[in-house]
């Protein structure tokens, strides 16, 4: 039996340098310190759970991501969803998944209500990866494409061997430095996992990149919710755009459905026994047409797309037989990250702002009256642009286009890689222990006051 082709994993630092700087990290007691000791120098991210500032260390002149907690309106304590994300980053150790370095608190004041504020310290990551996308470079490479996603295959294999679900992979949670590394970031919709007996929420993942079985009300899932994500990224970097860019949750199974074909006792034998199968029943019969439409694909990629995009979950490919797929075993090979382009900071908090300024100022009730037959400026031309401001569909504004570095030769030496990585082999979180139990005696009956709408596909709440 041959032994499974899985690509090289990424270089990184050497093991010395990680004990030494996993030492003093370990000898900040987590709570101890002010975030006073840190100068915030810009905010890079936005959402249900609160702000990201880009912030400097006044000790040392480390920069960092500080991640504020939102308590607003918390009534049963720290949320749980915070609670989550830090006890499974603090277990989860891998160089494809975001590190995050101690918690810091603020003192409580008349400005924040006599509420002092909680901040979560992570490394700074310079790009996401929407926010790449979004900044108007030329697209990526295909060696490129390759690398970052069997970076992201790594860090989720990694996931689920532990026992634990992401739920909310997409773009802006795919966190890029300009070593070419990619980590997976925000855990707040993450949770461990046990297949044999789970009955979890179907209210996670972004709208764009949430599979059809959690649209259908399913509770009992597995690590196959995020391999469908993993084929809704895939496809978009090697269309150029989003493959399934729904408008509701309705609208989202029609694209679906039209793309991937209509749930039969075939294709998916159980699709009928779900929750919301006879309310969300498809009206028309659609065919599978993902190697039609994606025919200009290379040929390894497509068919790595069509085995992510399977409608019946338990027929979707896992991490691992992805990382083995023909698709990084043909050249262009995926490069050494540290080969990449580099790029300036591109977060997709800063792009959307942009983009909100650029709206601004094209509104003709907010701009002086000019000749209309006269040209316009050459920094007012119009450019193309990937993602539209507000809904699907309407017309971008031009962004400042960065120049990326060129991209060096992919001879890149290819190394034994084995099946569980790193610190994969024994699962953090057994199937029989809940890491959650006896966190917050509230926890079981608190309730998110941020879930009640899902339909930005960039605002996914937390549950």
């Amino acid at each position: 039996m041959m032994a499974s082709r899985v690509p090289p994993s990424n270089g990184s630092a050497p093991p010395e340098e990680k004990k030494v700087a996993s030492a003093k990290e370990k000898s900040i007691q987590w709570g101890s310190r002010s975030v006073d000791i840190f100068e915030k120098i810009d905010q890079i991210g936005e959402g249900t759970y609160g702000q990201v500032y880009q912030a400097r260390n006044k000790i040392n002149g480390e920069i960092v991501a500080l991640k504020k907690v939102r308590m607003d309106n918390e009534k049963e304590g720290f949320p749980i969803t915070a609670i989550r994300e830090i006890k499974i980053l603090k277990e989860l150790d891998h160089e494809n998944i975001v590190k995050l370095k101690e918690i810091v608190t603020s003192k409580a004041t008349d400005y924040n209500r006599g509420k002092g504020s909680i901040y979560m310290v992570f490394e700074y990551m310079d790009h996401d990866l929407t926010g790449l996308m979004d900044s108007g470079l030329k697209w990526f490479s295909q060696a490129q494409i390759k690398c970052y996603m069997k970076q992201l295959l790594e860090g989720l294999h990694y996931c689920h061997k532990n026992n634990v679900l992401h739920r909310d992979i997409k773009g802006s949670n795919l966190l890029i430095n300009n070593k070419g590394q990619l980590k997976l970031a925000d855990f707040g919709l993450a949770r461990p996992f046990n297949e044999q007996a789970s009955n979890y929420t179907n209210r996670v993942i972004t709208l764009w990149y949430r599979p059809p079985e959690l649209l259908l009300g399913a509770v009992n899932y597995g690590p196959a919710i995020d391999m469908w994500s993993v084929g809704c990224i895939l496809a978009e970097l090697l269309a150029k755009k989003p493959i399934f860019p729904g408008r509701s949750e309705i609208d989202q199974l029609e694209l679906t459905y039209k793309l991937c074909g209509t749930p039969n006792e075939e294709n998916w034998p159980n699709a009928a026994k779900l929750a919301w199968w006879e309310t969300f029943k498809p009206q028309k019969v659609y065919k599978r047409r993902i190697r039609e439409a994606f025919k200009d694909f290379p040929p390894e990629a497509l068919d790595l797309v069509d085995r992510l995009l399977t409608l019946d979950p338990s027929k979707r490919i896992s991490a691992s037989e992805a990382l083995d797929s023909d698709y990084f075993w043909t050249e262009p090979f995926p490069p050494d990250p540290s080969t990449l382009p580099k790029y300036p900071p591109s977060h997709e908090f800063q792009a959307k702002k942009r983009r909100q300024q650029g709206s601004s100022q094209q509104d003709p009730t907010k701009r002086p009256r000019v000749d209309p037959q006269a040209p316009l400026p050459p920094q007012q031309q119009q450019q193309p642009h990937r993602y539209p401001p507000g809904q699907p569909g309407q017309p971008g504004q031009p962004v400042p286009v960065p120049v990326p570095v060129p991209l060096p030769g992919n001879n890149v030496p290819r190394k034994p890689y084995p099946q569980v990585l790193n610190n994969a082999q024994k699962p953090k979180f057994p199937p029989q222990q809940n890491p959650h139990n006896n966190i917050n005696p509230h926890a079981q009956n608190m309730q998110n006051p941020h879930a009640q709408n899902l339909q930005n596909p960039h605002n996914a709440q937390h549950f």
